[in-house]
C-alpha cells in the first residue's frame, strides 16, 4: 500500500474534504485508513455489566483510500507517491522525489 501508519494525509473527497490528519490503522483488505478525527461517526455501547450504563461515543470510522492523499513534507501539498531503489532499499518517494 502507498500510505501508512503515522502518515500525514489530506482528505480530497467526502464531508472531511479538505482536512489534513494522521493515520491511526491500515486496514488492507478493505483498501480504507483511519484517521484522527475524520470521520467521526456516534457509536451505540451497549452495558454490558448490571452496574454499567450504556453510552454514545464519537469515534472515527475507515474511510476509503482513495480517497486520501499523502502530504508531501517539502510542499505541503497532497502528493502521489512513487516506488524507487536508493542504496538497494526500496522506498516511497512524493513526485517532487521527496522521501515520505
Amino acid at each position: 500500500m502507498r500510505i501508512k501508519k503515522g502518515d500525514n494525509c489530506i482528505v480530497i473527497s467526502g464531508k472531511d474534504k479538505g482536512k489534513t490528519s494522521t493515520v491511526i490503522r491500515v486496514i488492507p483488505g478493505e483498501d480504507k485508513v483511519i484517521l484522527e478525527g475524520i470521520n467521526m461517526q456516534k457509536k451505540h455501547i451497549r452495558a454490558r455489566k448490571s452496574n454499567e450504563k450504556g453510552q454514545v461515543v464519537e469515534r472515527a470510522f475507515p474511510v476509503h483510500i482513495s480517497n486520501v492523499m499523502p502530504i508531501d513534507p517539502k510542499t505541503k501539498k497532497g502528493t502521489r507517491v512513487r516506488f524507487a531503489t536508493v542504496k538497494g532499499k526500496k522506498v516511497r518517494l512524493s513526485t517532487s522525489g521527496t522521501e515520505l
